[in-house]
């Protein structure tokens, strides 16, 4: 984390070069390392290590160990189609038992170290047929332990030899048209923060990151979405937002009390928050588009206020989550236009530039070194030069992928999850 004395931060437990947890050592998705520029499926290819089962968890790291989720089939697939489904996509996997795993991975060599089964169950719902997955949660640690989050099947802390310290049941969740569930845990300080918005019981629980007990717990009125929370610094006073379709709001971290909310976002809403100084920075891009730019310090409901500094409503991402770097917001449509922000105004340096050819996007970008890394659906990683002009510096192709899990860069390395290989680039 890069502690800024002058200003509100973000606030992400992280050491050195780590990533450890979604979007990186800022929650911003920018790598404190370089990246190789040029590769494919055989160049700059480290070591590829091939992941049983199914997951699109974008890995973390912790010293020299990587850690992510996966759901191995424990039972043959049903004769018949896996389920009813409720809507376009939605119920996929059903009908037979899963292990829920955790994987640790030698970040070296790509050996995997130790494998634990959190839990062994059939799902009461599926997900969505391409994009979705049992073990889509990404995993968080505090670099002693190790949080996997399953959703409807619990929380699980490991340590980081793979010792079970505790575990904790939730009720099943209902998601909207059975899409499926991803939203990465978050801990901070002695706390780990889980959201479960949802059709049904939508809520934010507070949990002490060493015991699994519950240290709060708010109702949220909130549809389906998976945007994991932020924990800010604002005069002292440490805040968890979370972007959701009906508000976005703050709770205090200690009590979870509401500070202050904001309509304006459309539904659907899964991309991060991001901070930028004392202005949080939340998006959607579904039903009903919108960019909102809220700026810290107030407080009840500010829908419509000056806190409000601006808005936007075009290219805007509706899966992958922002880039923010040197006050500059980069966001990706799930259709491949690439925008860029000046982050503190909302004025575009450049808005929905297409790149070299048509591609689909559910991986988050990452920037290392002046460089945004961009994971395709097709297989390719194209790499853009950041900055306030747009130029393509590479396109490169690793063949027979499919990019659901995002980029993560560390200490040179860049690591990328396909549909079951995890691949190490370095040079």
């Amino acid at each position: 984390m890069r502690m800024l004395l002058l200003f509100p931060f973000a606030l992400c437990v992280a050491a050195g070069a780590d990533w450890q947890q979604w979007r990186g050592p800022g929650f911003d998705g920018v790598a404190s390392s370089d990246a190789p520029l040029e590769f494919n499926d055989t160049k700059n290819v480290k070591w590829k290590t091939t992941i049983p089962g199914r997951g699109h968890s974008t890995p973390i790291v912790v010293g020299n160990k990587l850690f992510l989720t996966t759901a191995v089939p424990a039972t043959e697939a049903p004769a018949q189609s896996e389920s009813p489904r409720r809507g376009p996509g939605g119920g996929a996997g059903m009908g037979r038992e899963y292990r829920f795993v955790v994987l640790c991975l030698d970040r070296q060599t790509g050996k995997i170290i130790w494998e634990k089964t959190a839990k062994t169950g059939s799902p009461h719902e599926g997900y969505h047929a391409r994009y979705g997955s049992f073990a889509s949660n990404s995993p968080a640690s505090d670099g002693k332990l190790v949080f996997a989050f399953f959703g409807s099947r619990g929380v699980f802390a490991y340590d980081l030899d793979g010792t079970l310290k505790w575990q904790k049941d939730v009720s099943p969740m209902k998601m909207r048209l059975q899409f499926g569930e991803g939203t990465a845990p978050v801990v901070h300080g002695e706390t780990l923060l889980l959201n479960f918005d949802q059709e049904e019981g939508s809520h934010i629980l507070a949990l002490d990151k060493n015991s699994g007990k519950q240290l709060w717990r708010v109702d949220r009125d909130e549809p389906s979405s998976w945007s994991p929370p932020l924990v800010v610094d604002h005069n002292g006073a440490k805040q968890v937002i979370v972007a959701a379709s009906n508000k976005v709001r703050s709770y205090e971290l200690k009590t979870g009390k509401l500070i202050w909310e904001c309509a304006g976002l459309g539904s659907n809403v899964i991309p991060s928050p991001v901070l930028q100084k004392d202005t949080v920075i939340v998006m959607s891009g579904h039903r009903n588009p919108n960019l909102l730019a809220i700026k810290l310090g107030g407080s009840g409901d500010l829908t419509g206020s000056k806190h409000v500094l601006y808005t936007n409503q075009r290219g805007n991402s509706y899966t992958p989550s922002p880039v923010l770097q040197d006050n500059k917001l980069y966001f990706i449509s799930d259709s491949g236009m690439l925008s860029c922000l000046n982050a503190t105004t909302g004025e575009p340096y450049y808005l929905q530039q297409r790149l070299p050819k048509p591609y689909n996007f559910k991986a988050s970008p990452v920037a290392a070194n002046g460089k945004l890394y961009l994971a395709t659906e097709e297989g390719d990683v194209v790499v853009v030069k950041m900055g306030e002009k747009f130029e393509v510096l590479a396109t490169n192709t690793m063949a027979d992928q499919m990019f659901i899990a995002s980029p993560v860069v560390v200490d040179g390395s860049l690591y990328l999850r396909g549909q079951n290989t995890l691949f190490c680039i370095r040079q």
